[in-house]
Formats: C-alpha cells, structure tokens, sequence
C-alpha cells in the first residue's frame, strides 16, 4: 500500500523478477527526466508550429509548478486531473506531479459533462487543469457545475493568463519559484504516477493504475524497440498526449529515451501534413482514421517526408490495404501496435517484411508484454486457434481505479489481464488478431466480426477507411450496416456493387452488408478511435425515422 491507497495487484514475487532483470530503471519519471535535462539542457524537449521547449527550460516549468502544486497543500498521493490540447504544458504537469510523488489522470479534451462527471469522482481528484473552452463548451463552467457532486476536488487551474472566478491561472502558476531539487521528496518508483483511461465495453470509462517503472520500463522500453538510437527519436504525435497511446510522450520518449516530441493543439490532416515537413518527425504516431485520411489528402505528395522513419498505428485494427496505401504514400515503414491501457503490448518491428505487418502485430516481447490465448474456459489453447488474449509483464498496471469488480473480471490472482481480444499467435508466435469478443454482430443467432468485412471493404476502390454496426431487427434481431468514407471526389458505389466485391473477396452470403451508409468523416472518440458506439446511435435513429415516415 501507498499513500494514495492504489494497490499492485501484479505479485509482488514477478514485480521483483522483472526487476532483477534489469527491466525497471527503479527510479521516478522525474529523476529520469531531471538526468536528461541535466545532460543536454538545451536539447528539444517538446515542439510545435509555434513553439520549442528545451529540456533545460522544461525541467524548469516542471519544478514551478511543482511549487504552486505543494502550496496548494498537494501531496504525494494525490492526484492532478487534466484535461488539455497537446502541447508542453500536458508535459510539464506531468514531471511537476511525478516530482512531488503526486499522480497526474489526463482524459483527452471533448469528453462530456457524464464522463468527466465519472472520472473526477472515481480518482478523487484533488485538483484540475482544464483549458478555458473546447468545440465551443465552456470548460470551466461545466466543470464549476460539477463541484457538489465531486467533493475531493479543492484546486481549479485554468490554462489561461487570466482564470475565471474561483479558478487559478496556470500561468501564474509558472511564475513561482521553482522548487529546489534537494527538497523534492523520495518518491518510491513502484508508487502510482498515472491513471490511464480505458473506456473498453463498460458503460463509463474506467481508470487503470500505473507506476513509475511499469511506465518506465514497459511503455517507454516498448518505444526503445521501435527506435533503439533512443535520443534521436522525435515522435509526431496525432493523438491526444491525455489518451492511453499518448501516455508514452512525456514518460516514454522524454523520461526513458531523452528524444523529442513532436505536437499539435488537435488534430486536422492538413495541418498534420505541413508539420512533417516543418517538425521533421522520425516517427508518426496516430490511429488507422487518422492515418487513413492523411494518406488520401494530395498534399501529402507536395512535401519532404524524408525524415520520416516508420507510421505507428495503434488504437485499433488496420486493414492490409490500407496499409500499403500509407507505405506508397509516406514513403516510410508501418508498424502495426497493438495496445491498451489496461497493460498489452505487441507490435512489428523495422526488420519485418511487409507481408508479416500486413498479417500480423509482430511477436510478443516478454521483456515488455507476454501474451498467452485462451478458450472461453482460461485454458490455453494450441498454436493457431483463435481465443482471448491475456497478457502480463512489466507493462502490466497496478489495479482499475476504485473498481474492485472490474478487477475481479479481468484480473487473475496471476496477475494476468483478460483483454476481451481475440487472436491467434501462428507456428512462427506472430500475433495475429481477430476482433473483439463483444464486437460481433449477431444477426438470426449467427455471429459476424465486424473486423473481417471492414477489412475486405478497404480494398474497394477509393475507400479510405470503413465501419461496421448492427441496425435493430425484429426478425433477426440484428442486420450489418456498412459505413464508408471515399476519397473525396470519387462516384459512390452501390449496396449492390459492395456486396458483389465482397463475394468475390470469399465473404460468405450470411455476412454480406444489407445497409450502406457514406459518411465524409468518421466521428470519432477523445482518443482519436472511431466512435462506433455514436455511429449505431445515428443508424438506429436513421432506421426509426425513415419506419416512422
């Protein structure tokens, strides 16, 4: 137990092997940082279009605010809640909570009034800093009208020079004296600095508990693979720093490799592309829909992609011709990441060919993440056959925030966590997956994976990226309807012409599509995934609607 009450619910006998093997630093996020400021204070930390931070001037914003946060009465264990567009300052919240032994639980900017309601109250927040207004929501009222339902939030910080009523500036914040080193307290590496959130199949998002090492150690070790010269990598980040795949910016890339980051306040192909060509990224880091679009948009051909490395899509599943899409039209490698918050790890390497990223994640890295797949019974099953995917290892998380059931559900007494994914690892141990357990359509009491038709739609001419949801069937009980984006410009297939590719794809009858559905752009989560769960809200209405009329 430590002060904030989290418990590590990995045994503590694997926790000291890992160690033992060299696996954990077992030092803080912030004394890892605090070594690579030290080196190369003048290196790039964190830049933008507009904006470059040294290591030197980051550490500095870091101890600062780690001065307005102890005077606030911030104490270790506590926890720092944010809610920003990315940019240096995500990253200076970050190191100023570590430096003090506090725990910092970042959710991306536009999740609404019920999530932000949930997630305040389930870490009990001591404090928040939000940005002032997001997609024309004012933030800092949402979140004032919040305050009688989360009582353990005392401190509201607003990024902004001039903070509302009963707010603190964030940027007053940065005018305190910065805290000497020698008065920042120990802080235990095997303590929690970082709640991940998963929002997965329940119905509010869930928070999932991570240490220093397993930060350190796991995700930043993780990104050491892709990139092994660790100081020269300068990963563009597509995703919100807030999410669970951006959770390896300030921790993997700055506090494990000392490289840099590459950010924008949100995310727009266009100004994606430009920033290539003026941030000079060695890796992309985004999911497929983000991807996808880029590849389609012709500027990309118009700039210089040279510094560019390797794409790394991870969020959800990508299909393999979108794959060689980015790969002819980046000019770089793919590597496919198979991740989440709640402690799996799998993905390609460089050396891999292209035909082994277009069928599989890679294989599994036990100094990272083991992987094991079992029947619906937990027992493992032969090399080849489809179950569950359960994974352990030093990336593993202590425990689900607050939620006692949610560790009884996915957690063994083994410290093995049931992923709800499906897969296979083949005779050569690559990992292939299958779709989620719960993301199947269930039409005439026959199951259809979502997964298989949206990858074989893809190959259709002109389709950028697809999506499957169930419309509502009194007969049947669900039927498939089909949502596509097109290049823009391109004619639109028919439901017709769609089902005839898929046949002759080999998709068989019972699973072919009986709606279709273009949508310019998909909506998507926070985190940047497609929002499958507003999708089949829209189609249910569209399908009410039009029985209604």
């Amino acid at each position: 137990m430590n002060r904030s009450g989290i418990i590590d619910l990995v045994p503590a006998a694997l926790r000291k092997q890992w160690a033992t093997q060299g696996l954990y630093p077992d030092r803080s996020v912030f004394q890892m940082f605090q070594m690579y400021a030290e080196q190369s204070p003048d290196k790039t930390a964190v830049l933008s279009p507009d904006s470059v931070m040294t290591y030197g001037d980051l550490l500095e914003k870091a101890l600062r605010l780690a001065t307005a946060f102890r005077e606030m009465g911030i104490v270790a264990g506590d926890v720092i809640a944010y809610q920003l567009p990315n940019s240096w300052r995500c990253c200076a919240v970050d190191l100023a909570a570590a430096a003090i032994g506090a725990i910092v639980a970042p959710f991306p900017p536009g999740r609404g009034r019920l999530d932000i309601q949930s997630l305040l109250k389930r870490c009990d927040a001591r404090a928040i800093v939000a940005t002032p207004e997001y997609g024309g929501v004012d933030m800092c009222e949402l979140i004032d009208s919040l305050r009688p339902t989360t009582l353990s939030l005392r401190w509201l910080i607003a990024d902004s020079a001039q903070a509302p009523e009963g707010w603190t500036s964030l940027e007053q914040c940065f005018q305190a004296e910065p805290i000497a080193l020698q008065q920042l307290p120990h802080v235990d590496p095997d303590s929690p600095v970082r709640l991940l959130v998963s929002s997965g199949t329940e119905s509010e998002p869930k928070l999932v508990a991570y240490s220093h090492n397993a930060l350190l150690g796991g995700r930043g070790r993780f990104l050491q693979r892709l990139h092994p010269d660790g100081a020269n990598f300068r990963g563009m980040y597509l995703v919100p720093l807030g999410s669970s795949f951006g959770s390896t910016a300030t921790f993997g890339v700055l506090s494990w490799l000392g490289g840099s980051l590459a950010v924008l306040p949100r995310f727009d192909a266009e100004d994606a592309i430009r920033a290539i060509e003026s941030l000079r990224p060695t890796h992309l880091l985004g999911v497929p829909t983000m991807i996808q679009r880029m590849a389609a948009e012709p500027l990309l051909a118009d700039i210089d992609k040279s510094s560019l490395v390797a794409i790394v899509s991870g969020g959800s599943v990508i299909d393999p011709a979108s794959i060689q899409r980015c790969v002819d039209a980046f000019g770089c490698r793919f590597i496919s990441l198979y991740g989440s918050a709640d402690g799996v790890n799998c993905h390609n390497t460089l050396d891999e060919a292209l035909d082994v990223v277009f069928r599989s994640v890679g294989r599994p890295n036990p100094d990272v993440c083991e992987i094991r797949i079992v029947d619906d019974a937990g027992k493992e099953v032969r090399r080849g056959e489809v179950g569950e995917i359960l994974a352990r290892g030093p990336i593993s998380p202590m425990q689900y925030v607050n939620a006692p059931e949610l560790d009884a559900r996915y957690r063994d007494p083994e410290g093995w966590v049931y992923t709800g994914d499906l897969g296979l690892l083949d005779q050569d141990g690559y990992l292939r997956l299958s779709g989620r357990k719960k993301d199947v359509i269930v039409r005439g009491g026959a199951n259809i994976s979502t997964v298989q038709i949206e990858n074989l739609v893809t190959c259709f001419p002109d389709v950028i990226s697809a999506a499957c949801v169930p419309v509502p069937d009194p007969d049947l009980g669900q039927r498939v309807c089909l949502c596509i984006s097109m290049r823009s410009g391109a004619e639109r297939p028919s439901l017709a012409e769609i089902a005839s590719f898929l046949r002759d794809q080999g998709l068989e009858v019972n699973k072919l599509p009986e709606y279709l559905r273009f949508i310019r752009h998909f909506p998507l989560t926070p985190a940047g995934k497609v929002d499958k769960k507003r999708l089949t809200a829209e189609v249910a209405f569209l399908e009410r609607s039009a029985c209604a009329v």
